[in-house]
């Protein structure tokens, strides 16, 4: 027995294996007890009342009469200090809290759990709260109590929820948690799962920043339609976009207005970041997360990501973030067996870890778990305004066999291969995001035939606004990187995709993923010298934005960057200075302003009424025609690629209309870098119908060209 602690709880105290210290510490019956290792001396005072706690045992445990308020006046030889008490304060999460906790469904679990700069009963400080229900004890350490776990034990609350209130603290402090699991076992130290920022890798501690402390001055951009609405995309690597002198990595806050004011003059609708959450691996490009509420310390504070979505916003951009509730790395700082036992992830290998990536799978049947994701994802669209989440790598969600052989995974509860509990979670964190966040957006890259990704929960499907359409990427950049007089043979490559163009809501992504990992650059795959490389780009490109679907472009795309895409560099942006890279984007500028001002183009993306082949089947020549018909069906317009290098001269193109038409973009443009070959500017279709159409006109199609045709006067 040491003084008046209970029997066994001074030494408890001293030995850090005390699960419940709120018990044993701080006034009780007329008696205030300490551990204070750091003290010689300690007293408590509160306007003007103190006493001197006697010294009860060497390490540190201090004891007296007292009653009421205190803090706590301490020397340790010359040095003297005062503080308050964590013991002396009682909890903060309320009892709805624990109860939606446990239930799993807390919609804002970030504002209970996490740290919080927070004045709580009249006392300025942090209050900590943390799910660990298997651990035997969790502390949050720090600067501010040497790192000691014992100092600052957490009170155990219902749901397996840890909370303590640190006073004399505040933002800018640096903490992780330390936890006993269920054998009294000391557990490496932990990032909080819901720290809100931390520090730079490779640094692994938390960081107190409370949620965002940012004045917002715009609102998010939204339509009321997206699906008919333009929509292309420019996907961004943050650390190697644009740097600055001496390779210097830029901040948020500097990028922010050079990105906007490129997107802008590029005509993109949307910048898309690759993913912004907390990261221990950079050259994991952030696909392998740890902290899923923490801007990458990398680029700057959480208040400057504010800043950057902010000056998007102001200049009329949509901010996509790529989100990964798919796996999570096995680092010993993160998640993984993070309060002794496998929490967050399963602990059956065949259901828990991916072997593709070496990381782990969360348990998303776990209620706790499901709905820690569901916060994550309602944080970003929440705290950060962002408008849309796009969900990596939903097929390995879906299928419980995903990249396993036979014998290597767990069957459901009816035998079959689907992920049950990961379909449940992404139909409900859609429904959540549509509903608690109204105009946000979901886009899954989704790599499979699942069926209804893009359809409504309430009718069986899985709720996203969009799907990245896999197949048509990997179908025409098959097509585009065969000779061309050889493409003939592969026709059907670039005309498959109609077939199901219309099934989902899609984007069509020529994304990071193509131009990495020994894939080259775009124009590295395009065949043929300088020349016809450039002029197939070019046809490329024209032909996915007038296919039915949204544009996405990975940055240094859009001018043929001759090098593949590396993080640890800069886009070679002076290959755009002139030349043909300077007239490939030109052209996707180009496409872009036309695209959003001709509603043929985006507003009938996914009606099947929206797209009429006029000649679709002509291998021999490989060329494409076809109509995009606008809401209206008055203002059609004719699109004809040729993908060879021949001129295709005295072609015949059936249009719905008599008349002059105007050839709006010719990708064969001198200005462009082409030829210049074209048919000066405008075309006169007669009465002489042609591809079951009333009308036509002899035309000239450029090599390797893509000419888009509207009705003159309109």
């Amino acid at each position: 027995m040491i003084g008046s602690f209970p029997e066994g709880g001074g030494e408890a105290i001293l030995r850090g294996t005390h699960g419940d210290p709120f018990a044993v510490l701080g006034v009780h019956g007329g008696r205030l007890r300490v551990f204070a290792p750091d003290a010689g001396t300690v007293v408590a005072v509160h306007e003007g009342r103190e006493a001197e706690l006697e010294r009860v045992h060497p390490e540190g445990l201090f004891e007296g009469d007292w009653s009421g308020p205190y803090r706590l006046r301490m020397t340790a030889g010359d040095h003297g200090w005062e503080r308050g008490d964590a013991y002396a304060h009682g909890p903060i999460l309320s009892d709805v809290d624990e109860y939606l906790i446990a239930e799993g469904t807390h919609e804002a679990l970030w504002a209970v759990l996490g740290a919080h700069p927070r004045t709580h009963e009249g006392v300025d400080g942090v209050s900590f709260a943390v799910w660990a229900p298997n651990a035997s004890r969790v502390s949050v350490v720090g600067h501010f109590n040497a790192w000691d776990g014992r100092r600052n034990v957490m009170r155990r609350r219902g749901a397996g929820v840890w909370e303590i209130f640190v006073p004399g603290i505040g933002r800018g402090e640096l903490y992780k948690y330390e936890l006993l699991d269920g054998a009294g076992n000391v557990l490496p130290l932990k990032t909080d799962p819901m720290s809100f920022a931390q520090e730079a890798p490779p640094a692994q501690g938390s960081v107190v920043a409370g949620l965002p402390d940012y004045q917002w001055r715009h609102e998010r951009v939204g339509v009321a339609d997206p699906r008919s609405a333009p929509m292309s995309v420019y996907e961004v690597h943050l650390g190697s976009w644009r740097r600055g002198d001496g390779d210097r990595v830029l901040g948020y806050a500097e990028i922010g207005p050079m990105l906007a004011e490129y997107a802008v003059d590029m005509g993109f609708t949307h910048v898309e970041f690759l993913p912004v959450a907390e990261h221990p691996y950079t050259p994991s490009w952030g696909y392998q997360p740890i902290g899923l509420f923490a801007p990458t310390a990398r680029f700057g504070t959480p208040a400057e990501f504010a800043e950057l979505v902010d000056t998007l916003h102001g200049a009329g951009l949509g901010v996509i973030v790529d989100w990964v509730p798919a796996h999570f790395p096995s680092d010993a700082h993160g998640l993984a067996r993070f309060d002794g036992t496998a929490l967050y992830e399963h602990e059956d290998p065949r259901m828990g870890f991916h072997r593709d990536w070496n990381t782990l799978i969360y348990n998303y049947g776990r209620t706790e778990v499901s709905n820690f994701l569901r916060a994550s994802a309602l944080f970003w669209l929440q705290e950060y305004r962002i408008d849309a989440l796009r969900v990596d790598a939903v097929a390995s969600m879906l299928y419980l066999d995903y990249s396993r052989n036979e014998g290597e995974w767990v069957p459901n509860v009816h035998g079959g291969r689907e992920n049950l509990e990961a379909i449940e979670f992404l139909r409900r964190t859609n429904s959540e995001a549509h509903r608690i966040v109204p105009g946000s957006l979901t886009i899954a890259e989704e790599s499979t035939a699942f069926p209804g990704v893009t359809a409504p929960p309430e009718t069986g499907g899985l709720g996203f606004d969009f799907k990245w359409n896999m197949g048509w990427m990997n179908d025409t950049l098959r097509y585009m990187q065969e000779e061309p007089a050889h493409r003939r043979y592969h026709h059907h490559l670039m005309t498959f995709g109609l077939h199901y163009a219309f099934t989902e809501a899609f984007v069509l992504p020529i994304s990071h993923d193509e131009v990495v990992h020994g894939k080259g650059s775009m124009i590295g795959k395009m065949p043929g010298d300088e020349w016809q490389a450039f002029a197939s780009l070019r046809a490329y490109y024209g032909w996915m934005w007038a296919h039915p679907g949204k544009q996405l472009l990975f940055m240094g795309q859009e001018f043929g960057q001759r090098r593949e895409w590396s993080e640890a560099r800069s886009l070679d942006w002076h290959e755009a200075e002139d030349g043909p890279q300077l007239g490939l984007q030109s052209w996707v500028r180009d496409l872009n302003a036309l695209m959003k001002a001709e509603p043929a183009l985006h507003a009938r993306d996914g009606d099947p009424g929206g797209f009429q082949w006029l000649d679709g089947g002509n291998a021999d020549e490989s060329l494409f025609s076809f109509l995009r018909w606008d809401p209206s069906g008055h203002r059609p317009v004719a699109v004809v690629v040729n993908m060879t290098p021949a001129v295709r001269e005295g072609y015949r193109l059936g249009l719905p209309h008599a008349g002059t038409w105007t050839e709006a973009l010719n990708s064969d443009a001198a200005a462009y870098g082409g030829s210049g070959v074209g048919n000066g500017g405008t075309v006169t279709a007669d009465h002489e119908g042609a591809a079951g159409q009333p009308a036509g006109a002899t035309i000239t199609v450029p090599p390797l060209g893509a000419l888009f045709l509207t009705r003159a006067g309109d």
